[in-house]
Order: C-alpha cells, then sequence, then structure tokens
C-alpha cells in the first residue's frame, strides 16, 4: 500500500527541501543547535513525503 500523504499542505518539490537542508547544515563539521536540530527533523520528515509524492507521480525513477 502506498503511503499516505498529508492533504493539509502543498508538498515542496524535493530538490527545494533539499536545499533547505543543505543550507541550514552547510558544512558535516558544524555541530546543530537544538531548535536547528528540530528543524533538520521537520525538513527531513518533509523531504521523505517530497520523494514519495514524486515516485507516486512518476517522476522519480530509480537508477538500475
Amino acid at each position: 500500500m502506498p503511503p499516505t500523504l498529508p492533504s493539509r499542505t502543498p508538498v515542496r518539490p524535493s530538490a527545494v527541501v533539499n536545499a533547505a537542508i543543505r543550507a541550514l547544515w552547510p558544512h558535516p563539521s558544524k555541530r546543530l543547535t537544538d531548535e536547528e536540530r528540530a528543524v533538520y527533523a521537520e525538513l527531513v520528515a518533509e523531504w521523505t513525503v517530497a520523494v514519495a509524492a514524486e515516485r507516486m507521480r512518476g517522476e522519480i525513477v530509480e537508477a538500475a
């Protein structure tokens, strides 16, 4: 059964969410604050939903 996508908010493209994650955490050695970690967790959850939505629409094709 495909994952259920939240209907209350539009899904941003995974590339947009990924860019937000990269902007939040520009270097692997940077330590995130507690607030930044909370934002990061929300962004990762949003990215997961975006990827699932893109797969369901056939926008993401798995590499061979």
